[in-house]
């Protein structure tokens, strides 16, 4: 009554097929064509050349954009940080006052 009852695989009925045999295609190699000259081809984009002002013009934008972003994000850490150490002070005191209370009476 309390023992599970596993269902039994019925035996397959019916025709089979049997399995396809896969033959591997052949690979056929041709020679490549030759041509008698190279196109000229125009590039797709026009090529950005920077001068070394732009350079360094470029480089202290981003070291400028890192540098506030880390700021940001640390004085958000800092912010957590401080509201999470204010939170557990205030249920120290909050916790000692119940106590004191209960003392009293």
């Amino acid at each position: 009554m309390f023992r599970p009852k596993i269902p039994t695989m019925p035996t397959p009925t019916g025709h089979t097929t049997p399995p396809v045999v896969i033959e591997p295609t052949k690979v056929i190699q041709r020679a490549p064509a030759t041509t008698s000259a190279p196109a000229a081809q125009s590039p797709s984009r026009p090529v950005l050349q920077f001068s070394p002002g732009a350079v360094i013009a470029l480089v202290g934008s981003g070291t400028a954009v890192v540098l506030v972003v880390g700021a940001v994000l640390v004085s958000m850490l800092l912010a957590v940080a401080i509201t999470g150490a204010s939170v557990a002070v205030c249920a120290l005191v909050i916790r000692s006052l119940i106590t004191a209370d209960a003392k009293r009476r």
